[in-house]
């Protein structure tokens, strides 16, 4: 049996421990920069924010702070601006206007912003959130959780079919080169039926693990499904791609994949392809580079094909 001064005592140390857990989910909150959250948006925005610096712009431009591809948007739509402590949004003269709270602003009238203020521009709503509030934090980690592959951590597909359009058009505007990679394990099918379905997602987290020291900050790295992958490669030549893909081949072939004390042999077949001047559909770029892998894998797999 517990006396009271034992009672109070187990209450006592737990009223600390949960004051300490408090703290600890607080102390990045507390340092959270204020952002913006798309509410209403186009397939694959919503849950989507930005942390806030001077001079945001919001618009359909590629070269938008904010880019939103969606015609409800003015290629600049509005502005978001701070100075110490205070955020303004400004409409930058948008077609479609810009809403605050269900107030049309007029032009280039500043307009303070308050903790959970909805901004509308075109169809697009946004939720701002003042600076330390862990309501960003919590939704940053859903959007991210939404749309990252449960198991190998990297982007999902259908974060892909969101990133590959929005690449595409930024090449086109801002005249630099695409290059996609596609790429699958050889024979995983073997794989899984000789050692188990636990080797192969072993395999697979691997692999992603070895791929994602070779990423660079603005690649594009998602599994587009079950042991087939896409690299993004913005701002790179079909040349430089090639090299890349042979770097991609050699680290997995030399890779120590090892599931409970054996040794299983990886290979991949990858087929690369850059984006053409006056192509302007992700579909197109990506089912050519698809083939390209398909003549890898027929010429004996565990190659990289241009085309």
């Amino acid at each position: 049996m517990v006396d009271n001064e034992d009672t109070n005592e187990i209450a006592e140390k737990t009223v600390i421990a949960s004051d300490t857990t408090l703290k600890k989910q607080m102390m990045p909150a507390d340092s959270a920069p204020p952002v913006i959250v798309v509410l209403m948006g186009p397939a694959g925005y919503q849950g989507k924010q930005w942390a806030l610096t001077d001079g945001f712009v919001i618009g359909r431009a590629v070269e938008s702070h904010i880019f939103i591809d969606d015609k409800s948007l003015s290629r600049s739509h509005a502005r978001v601006d701070m100075k110490n402590a205070e955020v303004t949004i400004v409409d930058l003269g948008s077609t479609n206007k810009t809403i605050v709270n269900g107030l049309i602003l007029a032009p280039m009238a500043p307009c303070i912003l308050k903790n959970n203020d909805q901004v509308k521009t075109g169809n697009v709503i946004f939720k701002f959130l003042e600076r330390g509030n862990i309501e960003a934090l919590t939704a940053q980690a859903l959007f991210e959780k939404a749309n990252r592959d449960a198991l190998t951590g990297i982007y999902s597909k259908g974060a892909l079919l969101e990133r590959g359009p929005e690449a595409i058009k930024r090449s086109e505007v801002l005249s630099e080169p695409l290059s996609v990679m596609v790429f699958d394990i050889d024979h995983f099918k073997k794989i899984n039926d000789t050692h188990g379905h636990p080797c192969g997602d072993h395999v697979l987290i691997e692999l992603c693990r070895a791929v994602n020291k070779l990423v660079r900050s603005n690649d594009f790295f998602a599994r587009y499904g079950g042991e087939e992958f896409v690299l993004i490669l913005s701002g790179t030549p079909n040349q430089t791609a090639g090299e890349i893909a042979e770097r991609v081949r050699i680290t997995i072939q030399t890779h120590d994949f090892v599931f409970e004390g054996k040794k299983i042999p990886v290979t991949v077949s990858i087929g690369i392809t850059s984006k053409q001047p006056t192509e302007s559909e992700w579909s197109t770029v990506f089912d050519r580079a698809d083939k390209a892998l398909f003549v890898s894998k027929q010429n004996g797999r565990n190659r990289v094909t241009i085309v």
